[in-house]
């Protein structure tokens, strides 16, 4: 690869790393938030690796500019004689070591001005396309596409329960629902109205649809989903952020598995993507 494209490729990755780490929330949309200071060391390491080499390449080709023209200045002088007779040396005559450095080429192929021709594989400009896509483009967050291709995440067994806070709505993350109704032989869950915030993914079938918390343990690659089965009049559409309040919709023995992990809706309203989105939490505030 020739030199001016690395140093390219050097500095529009670093530039997009920090424009969506440092500068933007976008990176958040495919690590987790504890990741964040790494990108932004890469950036900056990616950045400053391209100026170096651009400074570099520049005084490379000012000291061959240099020499080229030395060599070629016109002024012919006399050398040392050798057995006896003189040499003059032309304009066009050059030290052996610098035939046997800077013609390189000449050796190789019995001709050229030891200049490196070798053209840059075409496949190679295809590096920029990432580069250049954090910077004009950044892909959208995984949202229900992902989610419904993926089956729920299985969730910790677990003995003790804490009593619930009196409070109506409780929130409750959909992993602690899934929980305790699954697993909390108390019924502690049973008649309560709780809340809680995902986005939507549709079902087939229709009539109901999964309120989805995607979690991401690392980065986008690791992804996992924990799914409720929201049961309401209407649909929203995929992708939307929502919060809901509702009961436990009956169904089996609440407090095993044969439990259904599904909610009849009272309330479905449209929230903002909380800056915490990656998580199985109950919501920030939007970033």
């Amino acid at each position: 690869m020739r030199r001016p494209l690395q140093v390219t490729l050097l500095v529009l990755s670093g530039l997009g790393l920090l424009h969506a780490s440092l500068f933007t929330d976008l990176c958040l949309r495919y690590v987790k938030p504890g990741m964040r200071p790494l990108l932004i060391a890469s950036g900056f390491v990616l950045l400053v690796l391209g100026i170096v080499e651009a400074a570099a390449r520049e005084g490379r080709e000012a000291r061959a500019a240099r020499k080229g023209h030395g060599r070629h200045g016109g002024h012919a002088h006399v050398a040392p004689a050798h057995g006896g007779h003189a040499h003059v040396a032309g304009p066009h005559d050059e030290p052996e070591e610098l035939h046997g450095e800077d013609n390189h080429g000449d050796r190789n192929h019995g001709h050229g001005h030891g200049h490196d021709h070798s053209a840059v594989p075409r496949v190679a400009w295809l590096l920029l396309l990432p580069a250049l896509s954090l910077l004009f483009y950044a892909p959208p967050a995984l949202g229900a596409y992902t989610a419904a291709r993926q089956p729920a995440k299985v969730v910790a067994e677990q003995d003790d329960f804490d009593p619930l806070p009196k409070t109506s709505p409780l929130p409750i993350t959909l992993t602690d629902f899934t929980t305790r109704v699954q697993q909390d032989r108390s019924l502690a869950i049973k008649a309560r109205t709780v809340e809680m915030s995902g986005l939507v993914t549709p079902v087939p079938g229709g009539g109901s649809w999964d309120l989805t918390r995607i979690i991401i343990s690392c980065c986008a690659a690791d992804a996992q989903s924990v799914k409720v089965r929201i049961y309401s009049d209407s649909i929203p559409p995929a992708n939307t952020w929502v919060s809901v309040t509702g009961n436990w919709h009956p169904g089996g023995k609440l407090g095993t598995k044969s439990a259904p992990v599904a909610l009849d809706a009272q309330t479905v309203k449209k929230i903002q993507r909380p800056s915490n989105g990656y998580q199985d939490a109950l919501p920030f505030p939007s970033g």
